[in-house]
């Protein structure tokens, strides 16, 4: 009888020992050292914000917040810090809502724990994701809106062009998203998106940087595989 009970209690470990060693982690996504230290570090220095109590309360009160922190904070022209150099971009001061929402963003500090999050070669580098919870928390305390179509003519998707992204799902209105762009990499531009995106600034300087990280390897949502995170600062 004591002998039964033992070889089973045996078994029963012997068992839960093969389960243990046969169990699988699930992938994850190749970060360096660097990037892991990078990323801690960024996001202690991070805004803390309440997601109860964002800057833009509504998408009703979009136009008179940014009308008036406009008018307050006229800055035009911003440098995007890299590990491949520096991006220097001017914003037009005709397309006052995008203009005044970066400089905000940029005031806020959104952009320093994102990255250059999708490169599609000969065409666009975007910015200003991630896939951690400070970025997606930093979104929610500054708003859920999205930004008016400021399209004009004058400005095509020329290389260089610092264009607004966009939420293509049912946007029959072309509105950007507040919290993405992108710049136009291709030496041919990209007109074939005129009017669907908002051109806000053009690079003015850095495109030799825009072209470098162009270069890097890509996974299949042309997503960088070495992260490249950005640090956006205003210069006037």
């Amino acid at each position: 009888m004591y002998r039964s009970i033992i070889f089973l209690i045996l078994l029963m470990l012997s068992l839960s020992c093969q389960d243990t060693k046969s169990a699988k982690k699930e992938p994850s996504e190749p970060v360096t050292i660097i990037d892991t230290i990078q990323v801690k570090e960024e996001e202690k220095k991070a805004p803390k914000r309440t997601s109860k109590n964002p800057l833009i309360a509504s998408q009703a009160d979009l136009k008179p917040f940014l009308k008036k922190y406009g008018e307050e904070n006229p800055e035009t022209k911003v440098r995007i810090e890299t590990r491949f150099g520096n991006i220097e971009v001017t914003l037009f001061e005709d397309t006052p809502l995008h203009r005044a929402n970066f400089i905000m963003l940029v005031k806020n500090e959104y952009f320093n724990t994102t990255q250059f999050h999708r490169v599609s070669p000969d065409f666009v580098v975007q910015g200003g994701n991630n896939d951690t919870k400070t970025t997606a928390n930093n979104r929610a305390s500054i708003g859920r809106y999205l930004l008016p179509n400021e399209a004009k003519k004058k400005y095509k998707h020329i290389r260089g062009a610092f264009s607004a992204a966009k939420y293509s799902e049912q946007n029959i209105s072309n509105a950007s998203s507040p919290f993405e762009f992108f710049i136009v990499q291709s030496h041919r531009g990209a007109h074939h998106i005129d009017g669907d995106h908002t051109v806000f600034g053009r690079v003015t300087k850095g495109m030799d940087v825009i072209d470098e990280i162009n270069k890097v390897t890509v996974d299949g949502s042309e997503w960088p595989e070495e992260n490249i995170y950005m640090k956006i600062e205003i210069i006037e």
